[in-house]
């Protein structure tokens, strides 16, 4: 979480491929936000930068990909640079991670009625 393994690839010209899904937030914490006090999120928004912009910033290749189709294309241009590399996946916030969102979780609130403990 903080990007400095980028900077000693880059030292020791080395070339991993680094993927940031970037969902502008804190997304686990805000799930549990959002399970236990639906609307009510507090702290978890964040202002991110251009991260493939910060990978050409250290001497590396960064791509940015927003939608699923130009991810393949985004993962071999970073495999043939030969540099490290950041692919930065821009999902917005709705998605807290592969398989949830903001928008499925208010749904599935109101058709289940919430347990009593």
């Amino acid at each position: 979480m903080n990007g400095q393994e980028f900077a000693t690839a880059i030292q020791y010209q080395l070339a991993p491929i680094f993927i940031v899904v970037d969902n502008q937030s804190y997304g686990t914490i805000r799930m549990h936000q959002e399970r236990s006090f639906p609307g009510r999120n507090s702290g978890t928004g964040l202002t991110n930068p251009d991260f493939a912009t910060v990978a050409i910033g250290y001497g590396g290749h960064g791509e940015t990909v927003e939608t699923t189709q130009d991810f393949a294309p985004a993962f071999e241009r970073s495999i043939a640079s030969g540099k490290a590399a950041i692919i930065h996946v821009k999902v917005g916030p709705d998605h807290l991670g592969p398989n949830m969102t903001v928008s499925a979780l208010n749904r599935r609130r109101t058709l289940e009625p919430r347990l009593s403990y």
